[in-house]
């Protein structure tokens, strides 16, 4: 994860802009978001592309979501891996009984 933050702050560095504020980013990542639901939708759902529509993946906007998050996370300088250290502890606490395990 640390590497791909600083292969992000590396591609961000390069402009005069940097990184947009948290309210834009939260903006943009909203909006990723919803590119992804489109596409959950046209695959799995009930609504199929329509034939002018460009052809895009699940998995770009994945992509997407991911860049966008991890331009939030640098400008914030929060540290991804320790964030998902964090939720992984919190999981693996209180969460621990609340779904049913498989048989192993």
């Amino acid at each position: 994860m640390k590497e791909l933050q600083q292969e992000v702050d590396a591609y961000i560095s390069q402009f005069k802009e940097g990184y947009f504020s948290p309210l834009a980013l939260t903006v943009r990542m909203t909006e990723e978001l919803g590119e992804l639901a489109r596409e959950v939708n046209h695959f799995y759902g009930e609504k199929p592309k329509k034939n002018d529509e460009k052809e895009k993946t699940i998995e770009e906007e994945l992509g997407d979501m991911l860049f966008v998050m991890i331009c939030f996370a640098n400008s914030l300088n929060i540290d991804l891996e320790e964030a998902h250290n964090m939720v992984m502890k919190k999981f693996n606490t209180r969460d621990k009984d609340r779904w049913t395990r498989k048989d192993s």
